[in-house]
């Protein structure tokens, strides 16, 4: 069975507290058998608040298309390192004669 979560104890609880209040002034019983009626409906109440709230949802890890294992091994390597940063901006036209002239010289 499934731990409660913090948002069920916490509906559950305040249902608890404020079915009981208002049973017992609304009704302004005195008697022992009156306030425990009173508790024990507040406390089916606040089962029935905290049991009806939506779990949260378990999602498995979703599946990516990659034609080859090992490529999606390395594309979710780099998505970590923030490899989309370091991609150097395309060069311009002077800067590849630059280089054609400078690998002549060679």
């Amino acid at each position: 069975m499934p731990r409660p979560t913090a948002a069920q104890l916490v509906y559950g609880s305040a249902t608890v507290i404020c079915t009981t209040l208002a049973l017992l002034l609304l009704s302004g019983t005195e008697s022992g058998i009156g306030v425990g009626l009173a508790a024990v409906t507040a406390l089916a109440l606040g089962l029935l608040v905290a049991v009806r709230l939506p779990q949260p949802r378990q999602t498995a890890p979703a599946r990516t298309a990659h034609p080859h294992p090992t490529a999606a091994r390395a594309h979710h390597a780099l998505d970590g390192l923030g490899a989309r940063e370091r991609v150097p901006a395309a060069r311009s036209s002077q800067h590849q004669q630059a280089d054609r002239q400078h690998s002549l010289r060679r």
